[in-house]
């Protein structure tokens, strides 16, 4: 399956989730796990794959079994996985979480293959090809060799004239005693990007600031085109820099929030996809906020189920839920 302008391209990690069956424990107490396949960037490609789009996934796992159920979970999903690497030198990136008494997490992650992405394997010709690029890894930003290939592809995206979408994906759990050097980094990606979705507690990690606007204007003033700030049942606060504005969310009982971001993002690159010129789409802010109105509906789709992939909704799904 080829790339081609109407496709998204997504990088960043895929990995197993492994997750805590038994209720309210810590994971040295837990004893019945699930696998389920993870990855915030993979589940922005199958949300927009779900809606009727194209994507294309790059990234590395290991070649192993869990690899290869991976790369077979996102082929079934109708997911280009051309840019998939099969790693034969490291094992798939693994996470393992358990929902603690106190609703709290208990996290362990063994990081793998998708950490060791080099500037050498990225086709850079065939991920040209796509017309929007998102950069939406929880993981791309901690380490080298994938940090700086992360945002070399970004750098030369956005000298390419491709259409840039940043989701910094901010995990406390990875950070810990780094917090300043992820928002150096974040700050690096927000300067390069045309859209950016942040969530209301990673705006004011990343800016610096309490008031919502005043953050949003410190990304704007970084070179953001357009910042969407998520605040959950609240729904979207919406910026192109002249006007802004809260979109709201449909009224639903929410089971799962899992993967609900994610499904944001691809809702709205599934939509700036389908327009000729997507940069356009954000200088209208009254169909800008039709797009955000939709993806609103979208991640509050995802929040009615349990789970990330099995949780994303069809085009009929949306419009008769929600």
């Amino acid at each position: 399956m080829a790339a081609n302008s109407s496709s998204i391209l997504c990088i960043g990690e895929l990995l197993i989730d492994f997750f805590c069956k038994d209720a309210g424990v810590h994971l040295a107490d837990g004893h019945i796990f699930e696998k389920q396949a993870g990855g915030a960037p993979a589940n922005v490609c199958a949300a927009i794959v779900k809606l009727g789009g194209k994507a294309v996934f790059a990234g590395k796992v290991g070649n192993d079994p869990f690899g290869h159920f991976l790369k077979k979970t996102l082929n079934d999903i109708q997911v280009d996985t051309s840019l998939l690497i099969m790693d034969n030198d490291h094992p798939t990136t693994m996470a393992f979480v358990s929902l603690k008494a106190d609703g709290e997490r208990d996290f362990v992650f063994n990081r793998g293959a998708d950490a060791f992405l080099t500037e050498d394997e990225l086709d850079y010709s065939h991920m040209m090809e796509s017309g929007i690029l998102h950069f939406g890894s929880a993981t791309a930003l901690l380490d080298n060799p994938f940090q700086s290939s992360y945002l070399h592809l970004m750098k030369l995206a956005k000298e390419k004239g491709k259409f840039v979408s940043f989701d910094p994906n901010f995990r406390a759990d990875l950070w810990k005693g780094r917090i300043p050097h992820f928002i150096q980094l974040a700050k690096q990606g927000i300067s390069m990007a045309d859209f950016i979705k942040v969530s209301d507690e990673e705006l004011r990690i990343i800016s610096g600031r309490d008031d919502l606007e005043e953050g949003i204007e410190a990304f704007h003033q970084l070179g953001a085109q357009s910042v969407a700030v998520t605040l959950g049942k609240e729904g979207t606060m919406i910026s192109n820099g002249q006007e802004a504005e809260t979109v709201p969310s449909v009224r639903i009982r929410s089971i799962d929030s899992t993967g609900a971001g994610d499904a944001f993002v691809g809702a709205t690159l599934y939509q700036l996809a389908k327009a000729q010129n997507p940069s356009q789409v954000l200088a209208d802010f009254q169909e800008l906020k039709r797009v955000i109105s939709f993806s609103n509906k979208v991640g509050a789709c995802v929040c009615t189920k349990i789970g990330a992939l099995s949780a994303l909704p069809n085009m009929e799904e949306v419009y008769s839920m929600c």
